[in-house]
């Protein structure tokens, strides 16, 4: 059992509360610019004045619309700023949020709201009011976001107005330990669970990672916000940027994405390991499609050779002069876009991979890794600008210990450790220890000096007919570093040997049929079963024979959240994904 732990180096009063910051901030810096909105096409400069002004407005009408204290308010939308509007509104009348992904099924809609007991509801459309069902019923009020903060101000405006020391008021009885959000896990099986974020939790986790990491998130940097806000690791940002005067911008249409990073241009970028995937694949693509494709092979081997050498100690004059060389030529355009100023990102949600995180930070953008769960509200490890080890998920942050279990398991206790399921005491008591350890479910090591490497998740292991225990995470994360594959899954429970199921990035496949001169004939088949075996190859050269993958069957399309195969973190979920191609599996150990 191996354990590593840092002491804590912020504290959080027993009287601090989330909607703290918004008023304090407004005080002490009102001219400083926290959002920047997009309003018909136009970004358009929020400050923290401004927005406390309208947190208190939409609190008033909160109050009016007969929201108590711990009532819990549903938020069912994409990404957007009056997602985090309503947020601080709820949590400053000493509400409850009830976050919802805009993409889960009307099924998992009435399921949150029916455990959570949710009073009210913001939806961002019509079709979203349609798909909370006859949960809608039990609802004393829905709103549309659009425009709920209009109505909400002028409800706290009525004949029965509500004073802005009624707000206050309310505030001031919220306390560290009173619960500030349910947040339903996405679950790779099962209905989700509720877990139960107190005040305590995510200020702790707040004011430790700005304190930890000032470079990244300070009163100069920038970010825009893509993933969904129903995720506590958007949440946390969203949270810190508040508190660390960081300018924030929304956007909900990832298509939409590279033009809006490049008008908004920000500092730091924040994302999953997918969207990074994407970023480089789509830039090779189209270096090779405008015949610059060996340029970009040779930038990729000297970024993360570069990398590698930075890591170790210090590049050698050839590599040095190789790389400034590539930066005017290359790596520049890549930077510029993701907006051109952008000079960090933070990934979280799964493991990013050493190949990528070296790529990016050869090219300028290093990328911070860190590790946690809803469950820890957020991150519970991280790599810091001072200290950082590519290929792991970085050092438990202040007042975080980090335990591996006999079995490997991954155990974690703190102040951002949350106090439970609702609803839910056997669940609860599944993860929690009586002495306040959270058994994460992963499985992982500790190097000598603390940095934590996630190995698999422990209901991942994979047992083959012959007993031996195989973790899919490493050749899966191996087989997704080839351009033309989106995603893999290896399966092999309770069968002889290891196999894979491969699906294409449609794009690259795409590309690569023009580049090789194939059409969708035999020709062209064999030869992309050759590059896929190849990957296939390179991949099993970092785990025994009996763990390597035997056989591998490509299937049609790729894995989408809307055909259930996702998490809405992108997450595989393995059972629908088993059970969607069940006979492509049986097909592999017939033949």
């Amino acid at each position: 059992m191996r354990e590593y732990s840092v002491p804590a180096t912020v504290t959080v009063s027993g009287e601090d509360n989330l909607s703290d910051m918004v008023f304090a901030t407004a005080e002490r810096f009102g001219g400083s610019v926290l959002y920047r909105r997009k309003v018909r096409d136009t970004w358009v400069d929020v400050t923290a004045r401004e927005f406390a002004a309208q947190v208190l407005a939409v609190a008033k009408g909160l109050i009016a619309a007969g929201v108590e204290p711990g009532d819990r308010v549903a938020l069912l939308s994409r990404t957007r700023y009056e997602w985090t509007l309503v947020d601080f509104a709820i949590l400053a009348v000493g509400g409850v949020t009830v976050p919802i992904y805009d993409t889960s099924a009307p099924q998992q809609i009435e399921w949150i709201l029916s455990d959570s007991g949710a009073s009210a509801a913001f939806v961002e459309t019509a079709q979203d009011r349609d798909r909370l069902g006859a949960a809608a019923g039990r609802l004393a009020n829905v709103w549309h976001l659009e425009d709920a903060a209009d109505q909400l101000t002028a409800l706290g405006m009525d004949v029965t107005a509500v004073p802005d020391e009624q707000v206050h008021a309310r505030r001031s009885q919220v306390g560290a330990e009173d619960l500030a959000s349910l947040v339903y896990t996405s679950g790779t099986t099962g209905r989700p669970k509720g877990c139960q974020l107190t005040h305590r939790n995510m200020l702790t986790e707040v004011r430790t990672v700005i304190a930890a990491a000032p470079e990244l998130l300070n009163a100069n940097s920038s970010v825009l916000l893509f993933l969904p806000l129903a995720h506590v690791f958007a949440r946390l940002i969203q949270f810190g940027a508040v508190h660390a005067r960081v300018t924030v911008g929304h956007t909900a249409d990832i298509r939409n994405l590279i033009p809006d990073l490049a008008e908004f241009r920000p500092t730091l970028v924040l994302s999953v390991p997918r969207v990074f995937e994407k970023v480089y694949t789509g830039a090779k693509q189209r270096a090779v499609v405008s015949g610059r494709g060996r340029l970009f092979e040779l930038g990729e081997k000297t970024a993360i050779a570069w990398s590698k050498a930075r890591q170790r100690g210090r590049p050698g004059p050839a590599l040095r002069l190789a790389h400034a060389s590539l930066d005017r030529l290359l790596y520049e355009r890549l930077r510029a876009a993701l907006g051109g100023r952008c000079g960090a990102a933070i990934s979280g949600g799964a493991p990013l991979g050493e190949r990528l995180g070296h790529f990016f930070t050869g090219i300028g953008i290093p990328v911070y890794e860190g590790y946690g769960l809803t469950e820890t509200s957020a991150a519970a490890t991280l790599n810091m600008p001072r200290q950082r080890r590519i290929g792991t998920v970085g050092r438990s942050l202040p007042g975080v210990t980090v335990r591996i279990g006999d079995d490997g398991e991954v155990l974690l206790r703190g102040d951002v450790v949350f106090r439970g399921y609702w609803n839910n005491d056997k669940a609860t008591a599944g993860v929690l220890t009586g002495d306040g350890w959270l058994r994460t479910g992963d499985l992982g090591t500790l190097d000598h000096d603390g940095y934590l490497r996630i190995t698999g998740r422990k209901k991942e292991l994979i047992v083959t007919a012959s007993g031996k225990n195989v973790l899919p995470t490493e050749l899966e994360e191996r087989l997704g570093a080839h351009p033309l594959i989106a995603r893999a899954m290896v399966v092999g429970d309770d069968q002889p040997f290891v196999a894979a199921l491969v699906t294409l990035d449609q794009e690259a496949l795409r590309t690569w049929r023009d580049d090789h001169g194939c059409s969708a004939g035999h020709d062209c088949d064999k030869a992309l079963h050759e590059e896929i075996q190849g990957a296939v190859d390179r991949a099993n050269e970092a785990v025994s024979r009996a763990e390597a993958i035997r056989k591998f069957a490509v299937l049609d399309g790729e894995f989408t959240e809307d055909g259930g195969e996702l998490t809405p973190t992108l997450k595989l979920r393995r059972d629908a994904i088993a059970k969607r191609y069940s006979s492509e599996i049986e097909a592999i150990y017939q033949s």
